[in-house]
């Protein structure tokens, strides 16, 4: 397998219909960002992408004046990709925006499931685009915009130059609610640094835990809300812990678990354990991702799955002076979690 540094990484971009994803679509192919990206699209004339930016067409592939190209599938995104990897002078990177309506997840478990793809790319982030107005309109009438925030691992929320400051703190803790790891970022016009969505290295440890949300640092404590709160399926539960009033939603059929040792864990132990826990309970677990310590071994070890599809990789070194510990992230419906729990307890080396 090529090292997961060697792999051309891919950016789904999802969002609901009309929250800005042609907007960011035609800034990264317009751009003079100096890289190449590819980017594959569901429909051309869906997405309105400005014919004065393409050259030279082929049936499939167009190329952009700033270097990219764009291309649509449709087929098959596996053939697609097999088609842009064999190009000449390879892309940086690769964006594939699916349509308003759909789950992203099963494209983001093309890239686990082909040997080529999974080859020659690897799935960086999930980037949700959502309509910071309408969003949470959409979370109460469509499962599709609650599962997009869900996949996330950053979230664009877009327009927010249309709400009001409570509004849209009404908003982000609706988001949090459901996915309290995503990074998010707040734009009008999809004003976002493109590094900021494109090439994340999704599995940086700071990254996904830099953002972990108070009430889970809380110990203890939040069992008891937990418990508290599967009895109160009437009207979101929510409390307050001193953020200026903010209200912390707790979705009722979202919920996301958080895992971490400080001492390293056995692999042979662990993976199993793992690959266990994604056959039996995948359909409930949308998203899964971790950075692993294993016993007697230097290298951080990361994971990512979608349902019951996982990937993994050594990704590098431990540095100096790094704090050595394991943290595993679980975004689902309805998680068994004291058994979650239970397991990864397990796998501790003691």
């Amino acid at each position: 397998m090529a090292e997961a540094s060697q792999k051309i990484p891919v950016t789904v971009l999802t969002g609901y219909l009309g929250a800005g994803k042609t907007t960011l679509l035609n800034r990264i192919l317009s751009e003079n960002h100096g890289k190449k990206y590819a980017v594959i699209v569901n429909e051309f004339g869906e997405i309105g992408i400005d014919n004065d930016l393409i050259i030279g067409a082929d049936e499939e592939v167009f190329e952009m004046n700033n270097g990219c190209v764009c291309c649509t599938v449709r087929g098959d995104l596996v053939r697609i990709m097999d088609g842009l990897m064999k190009r000449k002078g390879k892309f940086d990177a690769i964006i594939v925006e699916t349509t308003g309506l759909a789950d992203p997840a099963p494209v983001a478990q093309t890239f686990f499931v082909d040997e080529d793809v999974q080859k020659n790319a690897r799935l960086d982030a999930v980037v949700t685009v959502a309509d910071a107005k309408w969003l949470s309109d959409r979370l109460k009438d469509a499962p599709e915009a609650k599962n997009q925030i869900a996949f996330a691992d950053v979230i664009v929320l877009n327009k927010t130059d249309l709400v009001s400051k409570p509004e849209l703190a009404e908003v982000e803790a609706r988001i949090r609610g459901i996915n309290p790891y995503a990074k998010l970022h707040r734009t009008e016009r999809c004003q976002v640094g493109l590094t900021d969505v494109l090439e994340r290295g999704a599995f940086d440890l700071d990254r996904i835990l830099e953002i972990e949300p108070d009430f889970l640092e809380a110990g203890d404590d939040h069992d008891h809300d937990h418990d508290h709160h599967h009895h109160d399926h009437d009207h979101h539960h929510h409390h307050d812990h001193g953020h200026g009033g903010l209200k912390h939603y707790h979705d009722e059929d979202m919920q996301s678990l958080s895992l971490r040792s400080e001492k390293p864990l056995d692999p042979t132990k662990f993976m199993p354990w793992l690959q266990n826990l994604v056959a039996t309970e995948g359909q409930k677990i949308l998203r899964s991702k971790g950075i692993l310590a294993f016993t007697g071994d230097d290298d951080r070890y990361v994971f990512q799955g979608v349902h019951m599809m996982l990937e993994g990789d050594h990704q590098r070194k431990w540095k100096d002076g790094e704090k050595r510990e394991s943290r595993v992230v679980f975004i689902g419906r309805e998680l068994p979690e004291q058994a979650i729990r239970d397991g990864f307890e397990q796998c501790i080396t003691t």
